[in-house]
C-alpha cells in the first residue's frame, strides 16, 4: 500500500533556525530518506521551498484566481513529503515516528487512494 507522509512546518521556524542549525536538520532529514531506501520503503521524497515561493491558485466559474504566498492566514506550511511503500497503516505510522521532523513538525499519514472513496 502507498502512503504520504507530509511534513507540516510551523511557518517561520526556518527563519529562526541559525544557516548551521539548518543544514544538521536537513541532514539528518536525507539520511532518514536514506534508511527509508535502503530498507525497500520509500518511493520518492523531497524537500519543498517555504511557502514564500508558492502560489495558491483557484478556479471557480471558469476564472482563475492565483494569490502569491507567504499566506498570512496560514499558520503551518508543507515543508515536504515521503511517499512509501508499507504493509500497513500501522508500518506507515512506526515510520513516521522515526522521521527526525516528528521533533518540529507535525507528519501527516495519508493512505494513497481515489479522491471518490471516502
Amino acid at each position: 500500500m502507498a502512503y504520504l507522509l507530509l511534513v507540516i512546518e510551523p511557518r517561520g521556524q526556518r527563519e529562526a533556525r541559525t544557516a548551521e542549525q539548518g543544514r544538521e536538520a536537513y541532514a539528518r532529514m536525507l539520511a532518514f530518506g536514506a534508511g527509508l531506501e535502503e530498507r525497500g520503503l520509500l518511493t520518492a521524497s523531497q524537500s519543498l521551498r517555504s511557502d514564500v515561493h508558492a502560489v495558491r491558485l483557484q478556479k471557480q466559474e471558469g476564472r482563475c484566481t492565483i494569490k502569491d504566498g507567504p499566506f498570512a492566514e496560514a499558520k503551518e506550511m508543507i515543508g515536504g513529503f515521503f511517499l512509501l511503500d508499507c504493509a500497513s497503516l500501522e508500518q506507515a505510522i512506526a515510520i513516521a515516528a522515526e522521521c527526525p521532523a516528528a521533533e518540529w513538525a507535525t507528519i501527516e499519514v495519508r493512505e494513497l487512494g481515489p479522491c471518490f472513496e471516502g
